[in-house]
C-alpha cells in the first residue's frame, strides 16, 4: 500500500509520512509563531493529538494565548484533550534523557489508544550554549531512530541567534529535513554526507520513489525492465545506506529527507539518465 502522508501545515515541506523528524531554524519570535500555528493547526484538523513543550522565547500563557487567537476553539481542543502544552523545561530536565524519548513514545501510543490519527509535537531547544549540549543531540539522535515506523511527527525547534555554525550542521545531521525561517522567509537547510549528496544511485532513488506508491518488487521490475531480484538488491542497498532495517523503513526516511517525492514519477527521461551513467 502507498505510504500515508500527514500534512504539516508548512508551505516549504507539504506532507510527509509518519516518523517525520523535523528541525526549524528560526531567527524572531514571529517566526516561531508563525511556524507552529499553522503546524498544529493541521495536526488538530487532522484528528492527531498535538503537544507542544514551550521554553523561551515563549512561555506556556503566551503560547495558550497565541493558539486561542489563531484557532477556533481552541479552549475546547484543550478541554477534550486533543492539544496539551507542557512547561519545556520541566518536561526535559524532569527526567533521565532516554527517558524523554519514552515519553513521547508513550504519549503517542495514549493517543492512539483514544481514536487519535497519530501524534505531532513540537518541542523548543534551549541546550545548545548549556552543558547539556552533547546529552540533547545524542537525544536527537536516539529520538530520530525512535520515530521509525510510528504515528508520530515531531518538530523541534531552534533559535538561530544562540546556534553556532557547527550547531546547525550537527543539529540537522540528527534529523530527516531541516528547515530556517528568517524574518518569514523559508530556506532549506541539508546535512549533506561527506561526498555532497545523500549517496543512493539513481536506480536506487527510482526503486525507493515506486516503493513510497505501493508497488511490489514485480511490478517495479516490470516497470524498470530489471527482474524482481536486482530491485530487492537495490532496496536493500538503499536501506543499508539511508540505516534502515527494510524498505518501508527506508522509503520513509527518503521521503523526509525528500530524496524522493511521492507525487513525482521516474520517467522515461530519469530512465534514460541512470541508463547513460
Amino acid at each position: 500500500m502507498p505510504i500515508e502522508l500527514r500534512q504539516t501545515g508548512l508551505d516549504v515541506l507539504g506532507q510527509t509520512p509518519w516518523g517525520g523528524h523535523i528541525c526549524l531554524f528560526y531567527e524572531t519570535k514571529q517566526d516561531l509563531i508563525e511556524t507552529l500555528v499553522p503546524y498544529f493547526t493541521a495536526g488538530l484538523d487532522n484528528n492527531e493529538f498535538c503537544v507542544w513543550a514551550v521554553t523561551d522565547p515563549l512561555t506556556v500563557d503566551e503560547a495558550a494565548d497565541v493558539l486561542s487567537k489563531h484557532i477556533a476553539n481552541f479552549q475546547k481542543h484543550v478541554s477534550d484533550g486533543r492539544m496539551e502544552i507542557l512547561h519545556g523545561y520541566e518536561w526535559y530536565l524532569s527526567r533521565d534523557l532516554k527517558k524523554v524519548t519514552d515519553g513521547w513514545v508513550e504519549k503517542s501510543e495514549q493517543a492512539r489508544a483514544r481514536g487519535f490519527a497519530g501524534m505531532r509535537a513540537s518541542g523548543n531547544a534551549f541546550w545548545l550554549q548549556t552543558e547539556y549540549r552533547d546529552d540533547f543531540l545524542a537525544y536527537e539522535q536516539e529520538l530520530d531512530r525512535a520515530l521509525a515506523g510510528r504515528p508520530m511527527l515531531i518538530l523541534c525547534t531552534y533559535s538561530l541567534r544562540t546556534s553556532l555554525a557547527a550547531d546547525i550542521w550537527e543539529v540537522a545531521r540528527a534529523h530527516g529535513m531541516t528547515v530556517a525561517r528568517r524574518k518569514g522567509q523559508w530556506e532549506i537547510v541539508e546535512a549533506l554526507n561527506p561526498d555532497g549528496g545523500h549517496s543512493l544511485t539513481l536506480r536506487e532513488v527510482e526503486v525507493l520513489t515506486w516503493v513510497a506508491q505501493g508497488k511490489s518488487a514485480w511490478e517495479i521490475g516490470k516497470i524498470l525492465g530489471i527482474t524482481k531480484r536486482t530491485v530487492d538488491e537495490h532496496a536493500r542497498s538503499a536501506a543499508h545506506k539511508l540505516g534502515a532495517a527494510n524498505r518501508t523503513e527506508a522509503t520513509v526516511i527518503a521521503l523526509n529527507r525528500h530524496i524522493i517525492e511521492l507525487n513525482r514519477h521516474p520517467g522515461p527521461a530519469l530512465q534514460a539518465r541512470h541508463a547513460a551513467s
